[in-house]
C-alpha cells in the first residue's frame, strides 16, 4: 500500500493505483472523457490532467500511477486548483468549437428545457425533471459543471454528418469529440475493430476503412459502440415512432414482451441505483402507454430451454453436430456467420426468446384471441440493438408473410417512451404480469444464465428427477471465459460460456485447434451479457470506472431468482400448455416448424 494526499486528503491505495484510482478512494472526482478502465488508457483528452507536488508538469490522472517519494512522505496530488479548473474549462470550450451543439433536440441531453443547455442545474421541483430521462451528455454535463461558454473558439456552423445506412445505429461525426472509446470497445472487447481513426491532424475523423457506410463493413450490431460513447455521436436507430403509430391505430392488437434483464436495467434511466428491480413499475407503465396485452419474454426464456434441451440431447444422442452452440444473441450469431461460419451446424435452430415471443404470438396467441395474425403488432423491448437486425432475418417468419416481431426497441426507447408520455416512473404503483414465468427464464439476461437454466431442464430429461442443486456456480460470474462438466447418467458433459466477442473469438480458436472439446456451449456478444447489452441504460465513465455494472444486475437477478418459488422452466404452467394444446411435444414437427430457423454464411465484408 502506499500513501497519497489528494487535496490534503491522506488516504492508501495498492501499488499500481493510478492517481484516478486513489482520487475515487479520496472520495474526489477528476473528470475524463477519453478513458475507461482496462479499455481505453489513452489520455488524449486532457481532462484529467493535475499538479503534483514537485513534478515539472502536470500529469495525466488517468494513466500516472501512484509512486512513492524519495523520502518517504505521502506523493501529494491536486486536482482542484484555479489553473487546472481554468485549464479543463479552456479545453472543454475548445472542444465545443468543433462539436455540432443541438442538444435541444439530442437524445443525449439532459436538458429538461428549464433553462439553456449550459446554465446551471434543473429546476428543483419541475416535473420534467422529475420525469425525464437520465441519459447522459458527458461533455454537456462537463461544461455545465465548469461554466463553459460554447461559442468562445467557434468559427463556423457545424453540419450534420450523419450514417444511418446501419439498421441499428445513426452516426454523427459532427457531435463527435474523438475520445476513441467506440473505437477501443470495438476493437477490444468485440474483436471486430471496424472503426477507427481516419485522416491525420484537423481532418482527423472516425470511420470505417477508406470511409466506408457502416453498411458495408462487418458490423455485427451489438451496439457497445453506443453504450459508451460520452456524447449523442452514436445513437441507436429510434423506432418508437413505429410503436406509437401502431398504438394509436383501433385496427390493430399491439402486445409488447419485456426481456429478461429490462426489469434491472430500465430504473437507472430514471435514477435509479444500478440494479434496481422495477418489474412491477415496468408493467404499469406499458399498460399506462395503451398497449393491449403486456407479455413476459422469460415465457419464450422457458420455451427456448425446452427446445434446445430436446436438440441438445438428441445431438448428444447422436454424438453429432456437437459442440451444440446457443443461439440467443443475434450479435454472437451473425459473428459466427462472417467470421466462423464452419461453426454454423454447430448453432441451435432454437429461435431465440424475442423471436419465439413473436412466433407465439402470431400463431397460438392469435388462434385462441380470435384475431388475425395481420392485426396483431408484436413490439419487444430488449437490452440489445443487435435485436434490430434479427427482426429482418431470413426465416423469422412463423406465419407466412408475417414477420415474427414487428418492432424492437431498446430499453432506452422505451425510457424515452415512457418520458414523453408524462409517466412519473418512480411513482407507479407495482403492476403484475397476468402469469407468472420461471426465473429459469429470468437469468438469461446475464452470462451463463441460459446455460444454468438449460441445465436445470436437461438433468430432469435424462434422469427424470429434479436436479437437487439448481445454483450452478460455476458458469455463473462475469469472467469472460468460464467452462465446467457434470455428471449425467454416468456420461461426462463439458460445458463452456462465453461473453464479448473478444473472448468468443478466443474460445473457438481454442475449439478449431483442438485445445478444448465441448458438447454445450453458449456465447454471448456483449461483456456480461444482455445486462450489459448495447440498448441498455446508458451510465458515464465516471460510473463504468468504479462500479461494475455487469455484477450488480447480474446480483440483482440471482436474487430473484434465489427467493422463487418456481425455478425450472419445464415447471412454466404456461409452456407446459403450450405443447399440451398447440404445439405437441418439444422438437416435434409443428414445434420444428414455427420454433426454429436457419443460419447462412455472410459476406463479411458487409453489414447484411
Amino acid at each position: 500500500m502506499l500513501p497519497v494526499k489528494i487535496n490534503g486528503l491522506l488516504v492508501e491505495v495498492p501499488e499500481g493505483s493510478t492517481i484516478l484510482d486513489a482520487a475515487e478512494v479520496a472520495g474526489i472526482h477528476i473528470p475524463t472523457l477519453c478513458f475507461l478502465k482496462e479499455i481505453n488508457a489513452i489520455s488524449a483528452c486532457r481532462m484529467c490532467l493535475c499538479e503534483v507536488k514537485g513534478a515539472k508538469a502536470w500529469s495525466a490522472a488517468c494513466v500516472s500511477p501512484v509512486e512513492a517519494t524519495r523520502d518517504g512522505s505521502p506523493m501529494e496530488v491536486y486536482t482542484n486548483t484555479p489553473e487546472i479548473i481554468d485549464y479543463r474549462r479552456c479545453t472543454l470550450e475548445l472542444i465545443m468549437s468543433n462539436h455540432r451543439e443541438d442538444c435541444a433536440e439530442c437524445v443525449r441531453s439532459t436538458d429538461c428545457g428549464c433553462g439553456p443547455a449550459f446554465a446551471g442545474s434543473p429546476v428543483a421541483g419541475c416535473q420534467l425533471c422529475v420525469s425525464s430521462v437520465e441519459v447522459d451528455c458527458e461533455l454537456q454535463r462537463l461544461c455545465r459543471e465548469y461554466g463553459v461558454d460554447p461559442d468562445r473558439y467557434r468559427t463556423s456552423s457545424l453540419q450534420p454528418d450523419i450514417d444511418d445506412s446501419a439498421v441499428h445505429l445513426v452516426r454523427d461525426n459532427s457531435k463527435c469529440i474523438q475520445c476513441r472509446r467506440c473505437v477501443a470497445v470495438c476493437k477490444h472487447n468485440q474483436a471486430v475493430a471496424v472503426i477507427g481513426p481516419n485522416d491525420r491532424g484537423y481532418e482527423t475523423h472516425i470511420s470505417c476503412a477508406f470511409d466506408r457506410n457502416l453498411d458495408e463493413v462487418p458490423c455485427v450490431s451489438d451496439g457497445q459502440c453506443i453504450a459508451n460513447c460520452p456524447t449523442g455521436a452514436l445513437t441507436e436507430k429510434d423506432d418508437t415512432d413505429k410503436v406509437w403509430k401502431a398504438l394509436g391505430d383501433p385496427k390493430k392488437h399491439v402486445v409488447v414482451g419485456i426481456a429478461p434483464s429490462i426489469r434491472v436495467t430500465l430504473g437507472e434511466c430514471f435514477g435509479n441505483p444500478v440494479g434496481t428491480n422495477v418489474e412491477g413499475k415496468t408493467v404499469s407503465a406499458l399498460n399506462l402507454l395503451g398497449f393491449d396485452k403486456v407479455f413476459d419474454i422469460n415465457h419464450t426464456a422457458d420455451l427456448t430451454i425446452m427446445e434446445e434441451a430436446t436438440e441438445f440431447l438428441g445431438r448428444l444422442g447422436e454424438g453429432e453436430g456437437l459442440p451444440l452452440i446457443t443461439s440467443c444473441s443475434p450479435a454472437w450469431i451473425r459473428f459466427c456467420e462472417k467470421f466462423y461460419p464452419e461453426f454454423i451446424p454447430n448453432l441451435s435452430t432454437t429461435k431465440s426468446p424475442q423471436q419465439l415471443f413473436g412466433a407465439v404470438m402470431k400463431t397460438m396467441y392469435a388462434k385462441e384471441s380470435g384475431i388475425n395474425p395481420k392485426d396483431i403488432v408484436t413490439v419487444a423491448v430488449m437490452p440489445c440493438t443487435a435485436k434490430k437486425f434479427e427482426i429482418h432475418r431470413e426465416d423469422q417468419q412463423a406465419v407466412e408473410g408475417l414477420p415474427d416481431i414487428d418492432v424492437s426497441v431498446t430499453t432506452r426507447e422505451l425510457a424515452r417512451m415512457i418520458s414523453r408520455a408524462g409517466i412519473i416512473f418512480n411513482d407507479l404503483p407495482d403492476g403484475k404480469f397476468d402469469e407468472i414465468a420461471s426465473t429459469a427464464g429470468l437469468i438469461f439476461g446475464t452470462t451463463g444464465g441460459v446455460m444454468e437454466a438449460a441445465l436445470r431442464t436437461v438433468i430432469k430429461m435424462v434422469t427424470g428427477k429434479e436436479a437437487e442443486n439448481l445454483d450452478f456456480l460455476e458458469v455463473r460470474g462475469i469472467a469472460g471465459i468460464k467452462e465446467a462438466s457434470y455428471e449425467l447418467n454416468g456420461k461426462t458433459v463439458r460445458v463452456a460460456t462465453a461473453s464479448g466477442l473478444s473472448n468468443v473469438k478466443q474460445l473457438l480458436e481454442m475449439i478449431k485447434s483442438g485445445e478444448k472439446q465441448y458438447e454445450f456451449i453458449e456465447m454471448m456478444a456483449c461483456p456480461g451479457g444482455c445486462i450489459n447489452g448495447g440498448g441498455q441504460a446508458l451510465q458515464p465513465a465516471g460510473i463504468r470506472n468504479f462500479v461494475d455494472l455487469r455484477k450488480e444486475r447480474a446480483n440483482a437477478l440471482y436474487e430473484m431468482d434465489k427467493g422463487a418459488e418456481m425455478r425450472r422452466s419445464h415447471e412454466n404452467p404456461l409452456v407446459q400448455r403450450m405443447y399440451k394444446d398447440y404445439f405437441g411435444e418439444p422438437g416435434g414437427r409443428l414445434a420444428h416448424k414455427t420454433l426454429h430457423t436457419s443460419y447462412k454464411k455472410r459476406d463479411k465484408y458487409k453489414m447484411n
